[in-house]
């Protein structure tokens, strides 16, 4: 019987100034058996599969993880109140310089890849959308489905909230760093983008490739340009570079990783770590 425990939330969590440490000295420790995870909606799945594989072959360890955003995880890794951090955009340098003043240094690991889905309603016609097309129905450019080869309805664009690394991410890499438009919905989770999708003929979203495979949403093939073809995310499209919204997908530990850290990073990196990624629905780095 497994005795671990594993606790998963996509719950805010800790922001900075807010609710400062845990009651708990030394948070995501390694001498104890216990580590805290938190961070990025996109990687709670993921992460907590690890975890509970961890677990099973290590009953005596105490695993829990919590979403709410990469934002969410990296206050908590300055605030001291997670011994990993789940993040699916880099650290800023901004967050970098707070992190510093508290005596914390962000170690960057890399340990799978995403592929950014755009998803729609499965009865919506439009299968086949370019990065510029895109950018404007998330800036407010094109807010009608006829300016993209669809029907005449108003186009609902959902996005994740600004705390998300989907949300940076998207913005630096299809908006260009334009200002969403202020139709814009923001929406808390993957989760809730796919359910809205799946009930609004006529909204499009943007999540990470595990939470679209399966659901009843339908995944838009992207066009680097109008002279492209389209190609959807996957495990191929991904791995090759050829599929143009892909990422990767990280955790941060407090300088060097040692320990439990050092212990779950080295499972999650390895063949069997690497076969959960492309069992979850992520891609695997090798």
């Amino acid at each position: 019987m497994r005795m671990g425990l594993l606790v998963v939330s996509t719950a805010l969590g800790f922001m900075l100034g807010g609710c400062g440490r845990e009651d708990n000295s030394s948070p995501g420790t390694t001498d104890s058996g216990n580590l805290t995870v938190k961070g990025s909606d996109t990687m709670v799945h993921l992460v907590t599969a690890w975890a509970e594989a961890y677990m099973e072959a290590h009953p005596d360890t105490q695993i829990s993880v919590t979403g709410g955003g990469s934002g969410t995880g990296v206050a908590a890794m300055i605030n001291g109140t997670t011994g990993l951090c789940m993040a699916s955009r880099e650290v800023k340098s901004k967050e970098k310089e707070l992190a510093t003043a508290q005596g914390i240094s962000f170690h960057e690991l890399t340990m799978a890849r995403d592929g950014i889905a755009v998803v729609v309603h499965p009865e919506n016609p439009v299968r086949e959308l370019t990065t510029d097309q895109l950018r404007q129905m998330y800036n407010g450019t094109l807010n009608n489905w006829s300016q993209v080869g669809g029907p005449d309805q108003a186009i609902q664009a959902l996005s994740r909230e600004s705390n998300s690394g989907t949300y940076v991410f998207f913005n630096e890499h299809v908006l260009k760093k334009d200002d969403y438009g202020a139709a814009v919905r923001l929406m808390p989770s993957n989760a809730a983008i796919v359910q809205s999708v799946s009930q609004d003929k006529w909204s499009i979203g943007y999540v990470g490739l595990a939470y679209a495979e399966g659901a009843a949403v339908e995944v838009v093939g992207v066009k680097p340009d109008a002279s492209s073809p389209a190609v959807r995310p996957s495990l191929d499209t991904v791995s090759s570079g050829s599929y143009a919204i892909a990422r990767p997908l990280y955790l941060y530990s407090n300088g060097e990783p040692s320990g439990l850290v050092k212990a779950f990073v080295e499972f999650a990196l390895s063949a069997d770590g690497q076969k959960i990624v492309e069992e979850v629905g992520y891609i695997p780095l090798h």
